[in-house]
């Protein structure tokens, strides 16, 4: 597949320079026309036949079967979620966490992971590594761990600065299990997402599939107790509720995700192009170097797919007024800063549009 081809796919680039896949990606045509084909079986012949529940089953697995390609591990480390959120909430769940145990995060991190452990009651420290050069983050997390570290939780890709965290020296240094959120890299780069505890993962950003869909990898699925049960976790029961969960991350499967979506998904994964991956952090790192000349850039060289910058001014006003001249960004909460976000589909007359009305 060409670059014109792969960006054709998207009919909203026909219109606008799409900039913020590290909200929700772009939906190419054949990824609605999955979702629909799905929707029009299930309006035609009903939701209740053998056939259909057969196909609640099939879809599952062409889906996760999917997102473990895309992400580097073999299917049965794949539970299926509906969001990065609902990952994370899997996770802090199955380990059992109390008043008295200490989770390690940042200060660069989204509310879909700090929500989670905030509601989970445990204890948290947090590394201050938002001004902090991405080769100085390992050693201010690590001070932070400690005797009661029951768990570190970071994003692969900071959603705020655009910068990459060190998740693959964390593991290797920390005894205490990793949680990598992997909203803004699972899509976005090339990962190994087994090398890590777990891995929560967004199916609508980077992945550019429908909304409530998601992923977690988890690496050694007997190690974490299936806390957050649902009919998809077992693989039998009794009259009392006692079960047998499923072998591998699927008994950490989340409930009844609409078949819609997944098809959609599954769709939108398995058409991508297989050099996306480079191409993006290719067309990122130059167009950092582009802003760099005009505009002070928050996120450091040699990052990601994102790339977060000062604008001058109010960021919200300036992401507003962008959005109605066909340039859509993201404003970082409680910061001057935008967010653009660049992905394979991205186009260098993206960048001309973007730093004209910038």
């Amino acid at each position: 597949m060409r670059f014109e081809e792969a960006r054709a796919a998207f009919p909203v680039l026909e219109r606008v320079a799409y900039l913020n896949a590290g909200t929700n990606g772009p939906l190419a045509r054949a990824t609605v026309a999955a979702m629909a084909e799905q929707a029009e079986r299930e309006l035609e012949h009903g939701r209740s036949s053998k056939a259909y529940y057969e196909s609640i089953h099939a879809l599952r697995a062409r889906t996760r079967e999917a997102l473990a390609g895309v992400l580097g591990v073999a299917p049965e480390l794949v539970a299926l979620a509906t969001s990065t959120t609902n990952a994370c909430t899997i996770v802090l769940a199955g380990l059992d966490l109390g008043p008295d145990d200490e989770v390690v995060t940042t200060d660069v991190e989204h509310f879909g992971l700090l929500g989670p452990l905030s509601a989970s009651g445990v204890r948290v420290r947090v590394a201050r590594i938002r001004d902090l050069p991405p080769e100085r983050a390992l050693d201010a997390i690590l001070a932070e761990v400690g005797p009661r570290t029951r768990l570190v939780a970071v994003s692969h890709v900071s959603w705020m600065t655009g910068n990459l965290l060190p998740v693959e020296d964390l593991q290797d240094a920390v005894e205490a299990p990793l949680l990598v959120d992997a909203a803004q890299s699972a899509g976005a780069i090339r990962v190994d997402a087994g090398r890590f505890d777990f891995y929560a993962v967004s199916g609508q950003k980077w992945l550019c599939g429908p909304d409530a869909t998601g992923a977690l990898v988890v690496r050694d699925p007997e190690r974490l107790r299936p806390a957050l049960p649902t009919y998809f976790s077992q693989e039998s029961y009794d009259d009392t509720g006692e079960f047998v969960p499923r072998a591998g991350a699927p008994r950490f499967d989340a409930g009844s995700i609409a078949l819609p979506a997944l098809a959609g998904l599954a769709n939108a994964i398995e058409t991508a192009p297989d050099w996306r991956f480079e191409a993006a952090r290719e067309t990122a790192e130059r167009w950092r170097s582009e802003l760099a000349e005009r505009f002070e850039v928050v996120t450091a060289p040699g990052q990601a797919t994102l790339v977060t910058l000062r604008p001058g001014g109010d960021a919200e006003e300036a992401a507003a007024r962008l959005a109605e001249r066909g340039v859509i960004v993201r404003s970082v909460p409680r910061t001057d800063w935008v967010r653009v976000s660049v992905g394979y589909w991205t186009s260098d007359e993206d960048l001309e549009r973007l730093l004209t009305e910038l």
